[in-house]
């Protein structure tokens, strides 16, 4: 059997960054993971440039059931911290809206990187390994057995991720481990994905697919984003769609404010003044697109000239235009999510050191957990963040 002070089973952003920590503790690191290549979701990850941080993390940037529980790991390991580390190698990067940072050129920059630190901290790496069970023996060793060898370690590291983007070989084996060392973990659903329509929404909504607009969307609980929507043939997608999805439950109601940071009824108001018999369709196609409006309106109603709209129509305009609601029907689920909400409850763990407070030398990083960030950089700032704080003590 073969010893190491500290397996790592996921060489994803998490057990990257944790085995490079831990080897630049001296300790003894070996990564395993079943993939033919280190780091495939930042490879994907942002269009192919990596979205790798922003420059404003706060902990309510995080779903977490226990919303203390990120504050210890952030502030020790701040985006502050990864930004030198990517400065340090050389890759440029740029700034987009809301802090979001991306790189340059590639995201296989930022894997180069990781692997980079990993080979100077003296941490191995083996690819294409199967794992097919680990146990902890008598002497409070971890026994990791793969279709190649029998490991034993101190310290072991579940760095598998969530259940998104399955083609990309995502899978549950995080939770099994976690339940077979006797952890809690919380119900998982698809997060920052995409939504359906129903089928008779379909019907109508199909022919709007491309077509994006600023939104401000609002969730039954309350939390608002503000971004670009976009029509889809499925449903709606875009930024301020894959946010919101983090906070809604099948069955509930969106709000959508068509005209943000507008004053509807004033702009109604002023539109009737400066051109009286204009007609409402072209009024509201100055505002929004002109497909869009013929959808979302009676024909009959767009027809009218502004000075031909009573009160109550008027009003019932500006209820549409600021909060639209609609029910959808699902979302796409795993395959297109982004994240997955839910996952190892973090009641189970020390937020220093994501250890596992009943089992001893047993760790958790990264999206296993039930920890999931915003869309912009928030994910993989806790993926360096969980990956740093388990690596630090593992």
């Amino acid at each position: 059997m073969k010893h190491h002070d500290v397996i790592i089973i996921g060489a994803g952003a998490a057990g990257l960054m944790c085995a490079a920590t831990a080897g630049y503790r001296g300790r003894d690191v070996l990564v395993l993971d079943n993939a033919k290549q280190a780091g495939r979701k930042i490879l994907i990850s942002g269009g192919g440039r990596c979205n790798f941080t922003n420059q404003k993390v706060e902990p309510a940037n995080f779903i977490c059931s226990n919303h203390h529980f990120v504050k210890s790991a952030l502030a020790r390991y701040r985006s502050s911290d990864f930004i030198e580390l990517v400065e340090r190698h050389g890759i440029e990067y740029h700034e987009r809206d809301h802090g979001q940072l991306f790189c340059n050129d590639s995201a296989k920059e930022i894997v180069t990187m990781l692997l980079t630190e990993c080979e100077w901290a003296g941490a191995q790496i083996k690819l294409r390994t199967e794992i097919s069970e680990i146990t902890k023996n008598s002497e409070g060793l971890f026994e990791v057995l793969t279709d190649k060898e029998h490991y034993s370690c101190q310290s072991l590291v579940i760095a598998t991720g969530g259940l998104s983007m399955p083609k990309l070989g995502a899978s549950p084996y995080g939770y099994h481990i976690a339940e077979q060392f006797g952890l809690k973990v919380l119900s998982t659903h698809a997060g920052l994905v995409p939504f359906t329509w129903h089928s008779e929404q379909k019907q109508r909504f199909e022919p709007l697919s491309g077509i994006a607009v600023p939104s401000t969307i609002t969730a039954k609980d309350g939390t608002q984003f503000s971004e670009a929507l976009l029509f889809t043939h499925r449903g709606l997608s875009g930024p301020t769609i894959l946010q919101i999805s983090n906070y809604w439950n099948p069955g509930e109601a969106i709000s959508i404010n068509l005209l943000p940071g507008e004053d509807v009824r004033a702009k109604i108001q002023q539109a009737l003044e400066a051109s009286p018999k204009q007609s409402l369709r072209n009024a509201l196609s100055q505002w929004l697109p002109k497909r869009l409006v013929e959808v979302l309106f009676d024909e009959s109603l767009l027809n009218k000239a502004l000075n031909q709209l009573v009160h109550a129509e008027r009003e019932q305009l500006a209820l549409d235009l600021e909060s639209w609601t609609l029910v959808m029907n699902g979302t796409e689920g795993y395959r297109t999510a982004e994240v997955t909400l839910g996952g190892i409850d973090t009641d189970e763990l020390s937020s220093k050191t994501m250890e596992a407070k009943s089992v001893p030398g047993l760790f958790f990083a990264g999206e296993v957990m039930d920890v999931s960030g915003w869309l912009g950089g928030f994910n993989f700032q806790w993926a360096w963040s969980s990956g740093v704080a388990a690596g630090q003590a593992a």
